[in-house]
């Protein structure tokens, strides 16, 4: 049977193939996607020589997981849709959650301003002009308290895009809970809690790799013991590829960090299947719309692998990549704003069809401004839609067996997997960054992506093709943060320190200093006794500033 396909092929390649690719000047008969994986204009089995059924695809809900980690996959349950918000102050973050819910969302998203998300506090002089700007200011548990008022914990999942400090906004969450009588173990969600992501790509970081991996394992340990229904990390490959990697990079240096996760959560002695089953990913979706659901199918398939046969785990929920997809940010753009709506459709459905466990779908104005109500809900609209009207829910793995899309996934994982190699060549995760081996791969990747862009190789439209006068939109209906958020806030975490108990607060930094030191004691019980007392959250970071010390990148990265 090869020989014949490979007959037929031939003469349809020497045929209307040929007259083709002659016309339109080509004369070739493979392309390359926009991560530059090399592919025939026909995929056949051919390409998918050695094709094991058993091993590549398998069945949904099955190892490897190739088709996804449920056996129904959306037939038993929809993808979360989980609309990324937070700006301003707690109070008007609180009330875009109340409208995002009222329209259907079905999980909560909370970004956070840079002050929160580098451990400062809004009166901090590094903090001015920056307080509520890209997300919400959280200083304090009041803070946190104000940004959840009249929703409650136990009926809501909430995501938090937070890192450096992603255990002490944790504790805050857990203090809040308290306040409203839920207890921790009905808590459901969401910490990102993925600092090595930072040093690479994002920048958001406060402590040195080490003592930062100390912090990350003792959050997998308090919640294996306390929150068992909490996701302790999203691992991310989102913000790598904002930065510039290609699809291969995001897989291969997020399960990187991940291995490097798992490492360091058996080495300060807990079991894999104990936390294996509570770790998420987070990825993104690109507009190369094939190679992005091969991207998600590729990722799946190889940490099922790196969980079962390189960590031994036994539970097959330990195996399970399950991970949140965002549409990508950095396609977006500010000509011809509205083409965006198209733009994040398609990625959307990449994401759908790559079997995502939630998803944010950006708005049409985020290229801008901070996105308006109106553009947040069309961008929930298109989730709804998708869901509800487009048929792709209503079949587990469409795309499952396409030659194209298992060729694709193949490469990628190929790929993919020889990087995984030279990260573990050169000790692994933490020590490739330290020698700014994975910062070099992005940044190449993204300055040959510019030069394509900038010679026309890579089109997008209304930006180097189809432009059109008067491109950039958005103009008076962007959303603007009052400047005065930043003095309320600065008058409100005064009126704390003013009013809370100021000597328990210091005896509770005092013991957190005092355990920080300790490389074997855990932290989180200390800091939830000290936010508990009302603790800001500078204050505590300040503590861990003064034991850790700060990162500083290597020069050469």
């Amino acid at each position: 049977m090869d020989d014949a396909l490979c007959q037929a092929k031939r003469a349809w390649e020497e045929g209307e193939l040929a007259k083709t690719l002659a016309r339109a000047g080509e004369g070739k008969e493979q392309y390359q996607t926009a991560s530059g994986l090399t592919l025939e204009r026909l995929c056949t089995p051919l390409d998918l020589p050695g094709f094991s059924y058993v091993d590549e695809l398998g069945f949904p809900g099955q190892f490897p997981f190739t088709r996804g980690i449920q056996p129904t996959m959306y037939r038993g349950r929809t993808w979360t849709m989980r609309q990324y918000a937070g700006f301003g102050s707690a109070e008007e973050t609180n009330r875009r959650f109340r409208y995002l819910l009222e329209q259907g969302q079905t999980g909560l998203s909370v970004a956070f301003d840079l002050p929160t998300q580098v451990g400062y506090d809004s009166d901090h002089s590094l903090a001015e002009g920056e307080v509520g700007k890209v997300g919400v200011a959280i200083d304090s548990v009041d803070d946190m308290a104000a940004l959840f008022e009249g929703i409650p914990l136990d009926k809501v999942s909430t995501s938090m895009t937070i890192n450096a400090p992603a255990l002490v906004v944790l504790a805050m969450y857990v203090a809040v809970a308290e306040r409203q009588g839920v207890p921790a173990a009905k808590l459901s969600g969401t910490v990102q809690n993925d600092i090595l992501k930072e040093y690479v790509a994002r920048g958001t970081y406060i402590f040195p790799p080490r003592p930062s991996m100390r912090l990350v394992t003792d959050v997998f340990h308090y919640c294996s013991e306390n929150l068992p229904e909490w996701n302790t990390i999203s691992i991310s490959g989102y913000h790598m590829r904002e930065a510039g990697s290609t699809a291969v990079q995001e897989v291969a240096f997020t399960l990187a960090n991940g291995i490097a996760y798992v490492d360091a959560a058996r080495q300060a002695g807990l079991d894999v299947d104990s936390f294996g089953p509570r770790l998420s990913f987070f990825f993104n979706a690109h507009s190369d719309f094939f190679e992005e659901v091969a991207k998600f199918r590729a990722a799946r398939r190889l940490w099922a692998k790196i969980m079962r046969d390189r960590f031994g785990a036994r539970n097959p929920r330990s195996w399970m990549l399950r991970f949140h997809t965002q549409t990508a940010g950095s396609t977006l753009t500010a000509q011809q704003p509205d083409n965006n709506v198209v733009r994040v459709t398609l990625q959307a459905l990449a994401a759908v069809l790559g079997g995502t466990q939630s998803l944010h779908t950006n708005s049409r104005d985020e290229a801008l401004a901070l996105p308006t109500e109106d553009s947040v809900r069309i961008a929930l609209r298109t989730q709804q839609i998708l869901a509800l009207e487009s048929g792709v829910a209503d079949s587990i793995d469409p795309l499952g067996g396409s030659y194209l899309v298992e060729s694709l996934t193949r490469k990628v994982e190929q790929e993919a997997l020889a990087y995984l190699e030279r990260i573990d060549a050169l000790g692994g995760a933490v020590a490739a960054i330290e020698r700014g081996f994975p910062q070099d791969e992005i940044h190449r990747s993204a300055y040959r992506a510019q030069i394509e862009l900038e010679r026309g190789e890579r089109k997008v439209v209304g930006v180097n093709c189809f432009r059109t006068a008067g491109d950039e939109g958005g103009g008076e209906d962007l959303l603007r943060v009052d400047p005065a958020v930043e003095r309320r806030q600065r008058e409100r975490l005064a009126a704390l320190r003013r009013e809370r108990d100021g000597q328990a607060v210091a005896e509770a930094l005092a013991v957190l200093g005092r355990v920080a030191r300790d490389p074997g004691a855990g932290l989180f019980g200390p800091v939830l006794a000290a936010v508990r007392h009302r603790a800001t959250l500078g204050e505590v970071c300040g503590v861990l500033r003064d034991v850790f010390g700060e990162f500083e990148p290597p020069s050469d990265v």
